[in-house]
């Protein structure tokens, strides 16, 4: 299953960067040409291309995943649920951020995986996944 790393210049990916120790601010799940993510407003798909060109610096890694269908299938039905802003003041207060309603990019990225039986991490640990997290785990 191919995840989609990047950052901008920003000053919103820099403070994600500086809080999570980080090169990266933002995660999406790749689909053939489009990239799923979890964005301000909402979840959403948009073109791979406009959202690498939208960038200064990307990287694209295959995760370890037994049904790519699946992950793509959840992730896709989150589509149009708001972005989870508490998440950005949960990185800076170190407090948990899960919401059921809404989304940060990296945990729409880990609940997909787990959705589609090829959980990257911990049941428990779920509550608070950033894109470093992501990065560290092996490339299939």
């Amino acid at each position: 299953m191919r995840v989609l790393f990047c950052t901008s210049k920003l000053p919103g990916a820099a403070l994600i960067r500086a809080v999570t120790w980080s090169a990266w601010s933002h995660v999406a799940l790749i689909d053939g040409d489009e990239a799923i993510e979890a964005t301000w407003p909402a979840v959403r798909v948009a073109p791979l291309d406009e959202l690498i060109a939208k960038h200064s610096a990307y990287a694209i890694v295959d995760l370890p995943c037994k049904d790519s269908a699946e992950v793509i299938a959840a992730a896709r039905s989150q589509v149009g649920k708001p972005y989870d802003l508490t998440a950005l003041f949960g990185l800076v207060l170190h407090r948990d951020w899960q919401e059921s309603d809404s989304w940060f990019c990296s945990e729409l990225v880990a609940w997909a995986f787990s959705q589609g039986k090829s959980p990257l991490f911990r049941a428990d640990a779920m509550h608070r996944i950033t894109p470093q997290h992501l990065w560290m785990l092996p490339a299939a």
